[in-house]
C-alpha cells in the first residue's frame, strides 16, 4: 500500500492546527472577516473637518486655492457650460475639451457656451484641456477624488495641460474617511474603480535643483467648479 500523499499530510496539520483555534470551516472564517470589518470604529478626525457645510465648503476651496488652484461656484448643472467657457476665454484657450463617458457631463447642454467643441474618449498628446466629475471632494485637504474608467479617463485628468473638474457641492465631505464611504456607497461591491486620484492641485516638483516647475507630471492649471448651493 502507498503511503498517504504529501498534500494529505498537509491537510491533516492544517485540520489539527484549526481544530486546536476552534476554526469550524470556511464559513466560521467569512462570518469572522465580515465581523471584524463591520466593527471598525471610526479614525481619529482633524478638528478642521468636522464642520458644517458652508464652513466645508470654504475650507475646500481656501485649501484648493493655497495650493495654487482656481475655484468658482455656480448655482446648478445648467451653468457648468457657460462657466467653462468663461473661464477658457480668460485664460486666453480655445474652446475645444475632452470629456469622457460621464453621464452628469454628457448630460450638460453645452450649447451653453456658444461655440464649444466637445470632443470624448480618451485624452490625446494634441489636448489643452481636460473635463472631468469627481465622486467627492475632500475639504480637509482641497482634495478632489476621482475614479477611474470609461467615464473619466485618467488621461483626461492628468495630460492636458488644463484640468476642469466638475464636483457637486452635495458631495463635499469633511475628512478622507468619509470620501471613502461615499466611493463605496456609489460604485458598490464588485463594481469598485480600478484606482482613485486624488487631485489637490496643479502638478509641481522641486526635485530638480530645488526649482518649483509647474506642470512637470500633469497639468499646469487646475480649475474646479462647485455646483449648488450651500445647503446641498
Amino acid at each position: 500500500m502507498s503511503g498517504p500523499t504529501r498534500e494529505t499530510g498537509r491537510e491533516r496539520v492544517l485540520g489539527a492546527i484549526r481544530s486546536r483555534l476552534g476554526d469550524t470551516g470556511d464559513k466560521s472564517r467569512r462570518e469572522a472577516v465580515a465581523a471584524r470589518l463591520g466593527g471598525q470604529g471610526p479614525h481619529l478626525v482633524p478638528q478642521r473637518a468636522q464642520q458644517g457645510r458652508a464652513e466645508l465648503r470654504r475650507l475646500f476651496a481656501e485649501q484648493l486655492t493655497a495650493a495654487n488652484a482656481t475655484v468658482e461656484t455656480v448655482g446648478s448643472s445648467a451653468d457648468v457650460p457657460a462657466a467653462i467657457a468663461a473661464y477658457l476665454r480668460g485664460q486666453n484657450l480655445p474652446l475645444v475639451v475632452r470629456t469622457g463617458d460621464d453621464a452628469y457631463l454628457s448630460a450638460l447642454d453645452w450649447t451653453r457656451a456658444g461655440a464649444m467643441d466637445v470632443q470624448t474618449g480618451r485624452a490625446q498628446g494634441s489636448d489643452d484641456v481636460g473635463v472631468t466629475h469627481a465622486v467627492a471632494g475632500v475639504a480637509e485637504t482641497g482634495t478632489l477624488v476621482l475614479a477611474s474608467g470609461h467615464e473619466n479617463p485618467v488621461t483626461i485628468t492628468f495630460l492636458p495641460e488644463t484640468s476642469i473638474i466638475v464636483v457637486e457641492a452635495r458631495h463635499l465631505v469633511g475628512p478622507y474617511e468619509s470620501a471613502f464611504d461615499a466611493v463605496r456607497k456609489r460604485f458598490g461591491m464588485g463594481t469598485m474603480p480600478r484606482t482613485l486620484n486624488l487631485v489637490s492641485g496643479p502638478s509641481r516638483t522641486a526635485d530638480v535643483g530645488g526649482r518649483l516647475v509647474t506642470g512637470a507630471h500633469g497639468p499646469r492649471r487646475l480649475h474646479v467648479i462647485v455646483v449648488g448651493p450651500v445647503e446641498s
